[in-house]
């Protein structure tokens, strides 16, 4: 199989990416700086470019079976890119008939609000209301899309192996709290093989 992954130099991405080399796994990568994915690969094609250019989005795309989108705000990219990217990452795969994505948000956002603790909640309705906001977009621009989906919503991230400990479902009485990035990586790649969470948004933490 062969899978696009969009977010691929960020914490989790990137390991996204490493562990589905390790699968056997065929992975096309669109980034805006290669030098933030030093993974040497000959199953990896790393396509230079941004995720709000809908001919890079498209290019990245050639080829796919499935998609993982593991998109992050940082401070040099507009507010929305987020929402925005994904926007761009839908309509190709619509264009390319590309049925499956897995994308990567947060426990926070849209009803699994009271699954995080009230101090960080806080936190999300101050500082991080820009952020949370843009992946309530995302979200339902996801499930608006008519495509296969699962949204994945991981508690606090740390860097980290998989450890196979993590606690994952739709159970809404699962609270965040701290997961590996490896543990997510992991869980997001059983599902592009997985259906129990089609049109489902399960947590991981």
């Amino acid at each position: 199989m062969q899978i696009a992954v969009f977010g691929a130099t960020g914490g989790t991405g990137r390991e996204v990416v490493r562990q589905a080399l390790e699968q056997g796994y065929t992975v096309r990568a669109l980034v805006r700086d290669p030098s933030k994915l030093p993974i040497q690969d000959p199953h990896l094609t790393i396509v230079q470019g941004n995720v709000l250019n809908p001919d890079d989005v498209a290019a990245a795309l050639t080829g796919c079976d499935a998609v993982v989108i593991s998109l992050g705000n940082t401070p040099n990219n507009p507010a929305n890119v987020v929402s925005d990217g994904t926007a761009q990452i839908l309509r190709a795969m619509q264009a390319q008939g590309i049925r499956r994505v897995v994308v990567v948000t947060s426990l926070g956002v849209g009803d699994s609000k009271d699954q995080i603790p009230f101090f960080f909640r806080i936190i999300v309705a101050t500082a991080l209301r820009g952020v949370m906001a843009d992946k309530e977009i995302q979200e339902q621009l996801v499930r608006a899309s008519g495509l296969d989906w699962t949204i994945v919503r991981p508690g606090g991230l740390v860097d980290g192996p998989p450890t196979g400990k993590a606690t994952t479902g739709l159970d809404k009485q699962i609270k965040a709290g701290q997961v590996t990035r490896g543990d997510v990586a992991a869980f997001v790649l059983a599902q592009l093989t997985d259906r129990t969470y089609l049109h489902a948004a399960p947590a991981i933490t």
